[in-house]
């Protein structure tokens, strides 16, 4: 039998660039499974730390929240090391490929769920940060892994390519706020939060603007 499901957070530190810019970030990295096996939420910057957090474990998968660099930067080296599939939202391909120009991945789709640990990740299409910016939804542990779709105190930034601020809205509207008000936020930078403590602020954010 496998293990009680956890989820172990990696900080690795690194450089965002888009648009002829960049940024020192620091980003998190989740890992969700169980003693045995474990999937990779966004493999970013250090493919020899987060390899260190998985251990011996089984990894099933490296799982993009979407393409930006800083969040995909390990994602091939990781994925040969531990012999694992790249999963990507097909929207995000022009932002893969201005980081990995020739590595494959696996499509992820709305409502597809991944198995890990005796439970299911289930994907949900959340655009506007990129166009195929995904969060990941573990109804089992009552834990939403946002990327950088939702943050504590507000969306993602959508005032480079590829972002929209309205559609960001609508997704966190329409597909997070709906959730439980108790599920805990995971992000991709940065601190968590809760579905329940975002969701007064929505209006504020909408008037506030991107």
């Amino acid at each position: 039998m496998s293990g009680e499901l956890r989820i172990d957070q990696v900080v690795t530190s690194g450089v965002f660039t888009l648009d002829g810019g960049s940024w020192d970030v620091d980003n998190n990295v989740w890992l969700v499974g169980d003693d045995d096996e474990v999937l990779i939420v966004d493999a970013a910057h250090d493919a020899g730390r987060i390899a260190e957090a998985v251990g011996g474990r089984r990894v099933l998968g490296v799982v993009c929240t979407h393409g930006h660099n800083d969040h995909v930067t390990a994602a091939p080296e990781l994925a040969e090391r531990l012999d694992a599939p790249i999963l990507l939202h097909p929207g995000d391909e022009p932002l893969w490929r201005m980081t990995h120009p020739e590595a494959a991945y696996r499509p992820l789709a709305d409502d597809q769920r991944i198995p890990v640990a005796g439970t299911d990740l289930q994907v949900i299409s959340t655009p506007g940060h990129s166009p195929g910016s995904v969060v990941l939804y573990l109804p089992e542990a009552g834990v939403l892994f946002s990327g950088d779709t939702l943050f504590s105190g507000g969306p993602g930034a959508t005032g480079r390519s590829f972002s929209d601020f309205p559609t960001i809205i609508g997704s966190i509207r329409e597909r997070i706020l709906t959730l439980p008000a108790e599920t805990g936020v995971h992000t991709g930078h940065g601190g968590g939060t809760t579905v329940g403590a975002e969701a007064p602020h929505l209006e504020e954010w909408i008037a506030r603007g991107h």
